[in-house]
């Protein structure tokens, strides 16, 4: 039996009602704490008729207002290199995506050519065009390699990845992605980390107080999980982090998923997902799911890990015309994703 109320004993009365707390918010009011709170805010036969309910739901770990934390799809410019901007954004917001990343816009790789970027004034009417979808731009994808020691070469990219960083600040997109990218067989391998590693702190530096990180994708040659470390302990700024492009890594390495995420977890920032069949020893990208990289497998570590970015779709159409349109494949992707995961995804 409860005890009497405090402001009177009628059947209406409302349950402990002489406690006295704060208010209480939506957050807090799942499983046995929303017991807590509807005693103290209902009438005793109000609550004794949904009694049964609310203890089967605090018992079986039920939260009334829980939310997972939500994966974020979008999806790379690659994907569509014939698209206009119009047409990107439309297909985003239609398909579930929340995010969009630039990887060139109608073939046009160097982003502050495109007239989209072009101007203080094309940036603001993009923006309002972004806003309006409700899309977020994630990552801005540079050419920029870091490997060269030649200084015009070196220079040439740095100077590209500088100018990406810029935009980035301008349309808020929060990463600005590099290539580490090959080791020269002309050039002692370390030399060439070392390469990288300046690069990435020069590049780091530039991009203090801009709201921006610099993150190295897992591309080229740099893609076994020793190499990435070091590289990533020597640059050791906390304005550069990772890609993980599990395909890139995987269908080189073999290395397992889990064996990656333990070393490079701390470093990962953006992700670029895609799924390939081994063809003659090299990749054949194919829809998600229907390859041989354990794709879903870096993908549950990921979301068990705590990452909170985005799952990016590389659907690598401009540099692979044989490929399926990006109609299909970018349609495709976060179906599979949803089936994946049903009930942690937004809609």
């Amino acid at each position: 039996m409860f005890p009497a109320a405090g402001r009177g004993s009628g059947k209406d009365a409302p349950l402990f009602s002489c406690v006295r707390r704060p208010p209480v918010t939506l957050r807090e009011k799942s499983g046995f704490a929303l017991i807590n709170y509807i005693m103290m805010h209902t009438t005793r036969k109000e609550f004794l008729q949904n009694s049964g309910v609310l203890l089967a739901g605090a018992v079986a770990g039920l939260s009334f207002d829980y939310k997972r934390p939500v994966p974020h799809l979008s999806f790379s410019t690659l994907g569509c290199p014939e698209w206009t901007f119009q047409q990107i954004i439309d297909f985003a917001a239609a398909h579930g995506y929340q995010g969009i990343e630039i990887r060139g816009l109608l073939k046009q790789m160097d982003l502050v050519k495109c007239p989209e970027f072009s101007s203080a004034g094309n940036i603001t009417a993009t923006l309002a065009r972004m806003k309006e979808k409700k899309l977020d731009f994630v990552d801005l994808g540079s050419s920029c390699n870091l490997h060269f020691a030649d200084p015009a070469k070196r220079k040439e990219n740095i100077d590209e990845g500088k100018r990406f960083i810029d935009l980035a600040q301008q349309i808020h997109c929060p990463y600005v992605r590099v290539f580490p990218n090959n080791f020269p067989k002309d050039q002692e391998k370390q030399a060439t980390i070392d390469l990288i590693v300046k690069g990435l702190q020069e590049l780091g530096d530039y991009a203090k107080g801009k709201n921006v990180m610099v993150l190295m994708e897992t591309h080229g040659e740099a893609v076994h999980t020793e190499d990435l470390a070091t590289i990533m302990q020597l640059a050791n700024h906390p304005q550069t982090g990772l890609i993980w492009d599990v395909t890139n890594m995987w269908t080189i390495t073999k290395e397992p998923p889990a064996l990656v995420y333990k070393k490079l977890k701390k470093y990962i920032h953006h992700t670029h997902i895609k799924d390939a069949k081994l063809v003659n020893g090299g990749p054949q990208y194919v829809f998600l799911g229907q390859g041989e990289v354990p794709i879903f497998e870096a993908i549950d570590l990921l979301q068990k890990g705590g990452y909170k970015g985005y799952y990016s779709f590389e659907w690598e159409k401009l540099w692979h015309p044989e490929l399926a349109a990006p109609e299909l494949a970018l349609a495709d992707y976060p179906e599979k994703m949803k089936k994946r995961f049903p009930s942690g995804f937004e809609q």
